[in-house]
């Protein structure tokens, strides 16, 4: 799912290259996608561009006469910028927005239709809509302390909770935890204070170094490769890697529909997090540590554990 980088930059680029620019029409391909009927998305045709918008994880278009396009990529959405006019694809093609200057695609891979575009009439109707979390980048550290400690969740949980914190998901939060040097699972309310310091810098750190790097990457162009799964990642989506920081082999644990990778000596002194299937299946013969890990793949695990 894309995060705080790159819909960030989403927007910024969609912003030079339809802003102040009329809405010429939305060609709908997906009935699934449009999640609203009042107001009517034929409404918004003729109107100009005033703005474009983060909300969330959601992108916004604030079209003259106050009227709000909200679209959510949700896990395989993404947009593309064509030539004016340009047709929606057949496979995964869920509408289209025509500009003058250029036509705004979305499309969506796989048979899942989770994507969604809602028109809302007034910003206040919007903000009941979806009222985002706190935005990391905007708050102070005693703003994201006190919302970090409003629940007792774990790390991983508090940090993708878009009722707590505005935009990040599972990529990010990983290379967050990583870089704050804190376990996944730990507690919120075990969190020493210095501790949540590291944890509100390492947020910034990382959340500003990608949004920059893809400005860098994307330049005057749009974004086309918005991936979960980037190069230059330290721990998400590098399982079995080695540590970019100690050399120690990357961990996963695989929960629901997601992942959580991180590193045990960096992260967690060493100690293996407990994968719910696995751990389960092997029971006693499930390795606490790295060294135990090493025993297992060694010797098998009956004997790698006493």
């Amino acid at each position: 799912m894309p995060e705080l980088p790159d819909v960030t930059v989403y927007v910024e680029r969609l912003a030079a290259l339809a802003g102040g620019q009329v809405l010429d029409g939305v060609r709908l391909r997906s009935p699934f996608l449009l999640r609203t009927v009042d107001p009517p998305l034929a409404s918004a045709h003729g109107r100009r561009l005033l703005g474009v918008e983060r909300l969330g994880k959601r992108i916004v278009l604030a079209l003259e006469g106050d009227l709000f396009l909200a679209i959510h990529l949700m896990v395989a959405g993404r947009l593309r910028w064509r030539d004016p006019g340009a047709a929606v694809p057949a496979r995964d093609g869920l509408c289209a927005f025509d500009f003058a200057t250029g036509t705004l695609l979305l499309t969506e891979a796989g048979k899942q239709r989770r994507a969604a575009l809602h028109a809302f009439a007034g910003r206040a109707a919007l903000g009941a809509h979806h009222a985002p979390g706190l935005e990391p980048l905007e708050a102070s550290a005693e703003a994201f302390e006190a919302t970090l400690l409003s629940e007792n969740r774990t790390l991983k949980r508090a940090l993708t909770d878009p009722r707590l914190f505005s935009g990040i998901g599972n990529a990010y939060s990983d290379e967050i935890l990583f870089e704050a040097r804190l376990s996944p699972m730990k507690l919120t309310s075990r969190l020493e204070p210095e501790e949540r310091r590291r944890l509100h810098a390492a947020t910034r750190e990382v959340l500003l170094r990608f949004t920059d790097r893809i400005r860098v990457e994307v330049a005057a162009g749009f974004p086309e490769k918005v991936t979960a799964f980037r190069d230059d990642m330290a721990v998400h989506g590098r399982h079995r890697q080695p540590c970019v920081r100690c050399g120690a082999e990357v961990q996963r644990i695989v929960y629901a529909e997601n992942e959580c990778d991180y590193c045990a000596a960096c992260q967690n002194q060493g100690r293996l997090l407990a994968d719910r299937a696995l751990s389960q299946l092997l029971k006693k013969d499930w390795p606490r540590t790295l060294e135990e890990l090493e025993l297992t793949r060694t010797i098998g695990p009956a004997r790698g554990r006493r």
